[in-house]
């Protein structure tokens, strides 16, 4: 798996600077538009402000450091950028961005998507900066680190690994981290169970909470705490590839399971287990503030927009699938059926389909999980979290 996404050369991420959209293999909020980008500048802005009232006015830090990880060609921060220049000037004015990228193509890419906002950017590479104070945003990253896959057998715990000829073998778990982990979760596999074990993600957040001095850490991504995603639910597994936004799911009777095919062609996924990348983070000194469904918390950050989207955070509202929605008849930002062709009206209908999008239960909105940390901030009542805390 780390061969197939992350071989400089060969890698299914090294090879282009963007994956995902409908010209890709996979679709994700960013590319909805820049509405998920514009959402997410508000609860970073409050963030910003918490910060600046934990200094005293001499001591106030003029800079933030934005630090977005698995950043790609930089589409997510740019998004961020241009809502904050219009509505933020303190926080755009403070943001020192760093981006986090392994692919060599993506980086490259990324002044160019920037634009206008490219004098924001610090740094670019391939690993987190050594220490940062402010705060990092990880979307859709911990889902493609690659993964030990292991099964539970009659006589013990076997690992899966890969032959010459591309086929799966069952042979001794490699390291005995395997076992302690799903010990650590208090999970018992049954024989026949298929599982995946993402040591990387635990890795990676425990090394991220080392270098974060104070701030906060975003985890948006699919899956699942522990007594669910190691349960009969998914006893299969969770490994997935996806090519030309078709999946390919786990197939243990296959001679060659979906995601041994085209090695380097297709992008390659297993569900996370956030309970145990929240035991890491908080076994290196942060504090979970958060942990939700993507619906809630971006209907928690809607509020501050006023009556922008006013009354399509109503759950009645969402569950219309109906648009434009009929509850919203007396809003001005309504398009106009007399005239269609009205940029502004067409730009609302447009945002008001994205919206749809990111929220509605069932898609983007209950799939992905948000999970916020705080190092050294206390327990700030965020506006992610104050519409409602609900994991699905």
């Amino acid at each position: 798996m780390d061969l197939a996404l992350y071989d400089p050369e060969l890698g299914y991420y090294a090879r282009a600077a963007q994956r995902s959209g409908r010209a890709g293999d996979f679709f994700t909020s960013v590319d909805v538009g820049p509405l998920f980008g514009e959402l997410l500048e508000i609860q970073l802005a409050e963030m910003f402000e918490t910060l600046q009232k934990l200094q005293t006015a001499d001591l106030r830090r003029q800079t933030l450091d934005l630090v977005e990880a698995g950043a790609g060609n930089g589409r997510l921060s740019a998004d961020i950028l241009r809502a904050a220049g219009t509505r933020d000037a303190a926080f755009y004015d403070a943001v020192r961005l760093h981006l986090v990228e392994a692919s060599a193509a993506a980086r490259a890419a990324q002044r160019a998507t920037l634009g206008d906002a490219a004098d924001r950017l610090a740094s670019s590479g391939a690993s987190l900066p050594s220490s940062f104070e402010g705060v990092l945003i990880a979307n859709e990253l911990l889902d493609a680190l690659p993964v030990h896959q292991v099964v539970m057998r009659e006589e013990g715990l076997k690992e899966v690994y890969v032959d010459g000829a591309l086929r799966p073998i069952e042979d001794t778990p490699s390291t005995p981290a395997l076992a302690a982990y799903l010990a650590s979760a208090g999970v018992v596999l049954q024989p026949g169970w298929r599982v995946e074990i993402n040591l990387r993600a635990v890795e990676w957040m425990r090394d991220a909470a080392r270098r974060l001095r104070r701030g906060f850490i975003i985890v948006i991504d699919y899956g699942h705490e522990a007594r669910e995603l190691y349960s009969p639910t998914h006893a299969a597994g969770t490994l997935t590839s996806y090519s030309s936004h078709r999946s390919a799911g786990p197939d243990s009777a296959a001679a060659r399971p979906p995601w041994l095919e085209s090695p380097g062609e297709r992008d390659i996924t297993s569900h996370v287990d956030f309970t145990s990348v929240r035991a890491a983070a908080e076994s290196e000194g942060l504090q979970t503030l958060g942990f939700l469904d993507q619906t809630y918390f971006l209907l928690g950050l809607l509020g501050s927009l006023g009556s922008r989207f006013a009354n399509l955070e109503h759950p009645a509202n969402l569950a219309n699938p109906n648009l434009p929605n009929p509850n919203l008849a007396n809003s001005a930002n309504l398009p106009n059926p007399a005239n269609p062709a009205n940029p502004a009206n067409l730009a609302n209908l447009e945002t008001r389909l994205a919206l749809k999008t990111l929220i509605m239960p069932g898609g983007l909105g209950s799939t992905q999980k948000v999970l916020i940390f705080g190092k050294g901030v206390g327990t700030p009542a965020l506006l992610g979290c104050s519409y409602r805390m609900r994991v699905t």
